[in-house]
């Protein structure tokens, strides 16, 4: 189980309803009316950026909680959004079935994490495209949010050589500026990743 499944409950979007900086800025890499899954989105508002621009969304997240905000904020921005209700360390996801797929700050213990980043990559088709963006070990160090656990955080050259297995359209690693409704805008330390099957 996600460390984020004992948060969030209607109406308060904890996390804002404005999409991550990173997918917006990197949404291009998707084809036009694409199939894409949206992984631990939590409250909806990159799968909700993303169906108001023609695409398909599909969300699968580890709370009822959460999905019931997502379905909440696609009726007000007038767009539909499949969700599904998954914990991604049992759950079988369809195989070869999306055009991509994203996930921010799906966080999970350490064993996991390249199980799942494994199972997401199965879902999406040839050629498909997965982005995502993880908390880094040194963000334990800067207390603006994220895990408050090691295990739950990810290793920035365990990610790299994982990505390099498939066609690496982008790495980072380092400082960003992120704004979340409950706090203030802080510095933390990121990985982002955004690779081709």
């Amino acid at each position: 189980m996600s460390i984020w499944s004992k948060q969030a409950s209607p109406p308060l979007y904890i996390y804002g309803t404005e999409a991550n900086r990173f997918i917006t800025s990197a949404v291009q890499y998707f084809p036009k009316q694409a199939k894409i899954a949206a992984y631990e989105e939590k409250e909806g508002a990159n799968a909700v950026f993303l169906a108001k621009l023609g695409h398909q969304i599909t969300v699968y997240d580890s709370t009822s909680s959460g999905l019931a905000k997502v379905q909440l904020l696609a009726r007000m921005n007038g767009v539909s959004i499949i969700t599904i209700r998954a914990d991604l360390i049992e759950y079988e996801l369809p195989q070869e079935t999306y055009d991509g797929a994203i996930m921010v700050f799906g966080h999970f213990q350490h064993k996991f994490q390249l199980v799942i980043l494994e199972k997401i990559m199965n879902s999406i088709k040839l050629n498909g495209v997965f982005m995502f963006e993880v908390y880094e070990y040194a963000q334990l160090l800067y207390k603006t949010g994220g895990p408050n656990e090691m295990a739950y955080l990810y290793n920035a050259e365990d990610i790299l050589r994982w990505a390099r297995r498939y066609k690496l359209k982008h790495y980072f690693t380092g400082e960003v500026e992120q704004y979340e409704v409950s706090f203030q805008t802080n510095t933390r330390r990121v990985i982002q990743v955004i690779v081709e099957k």
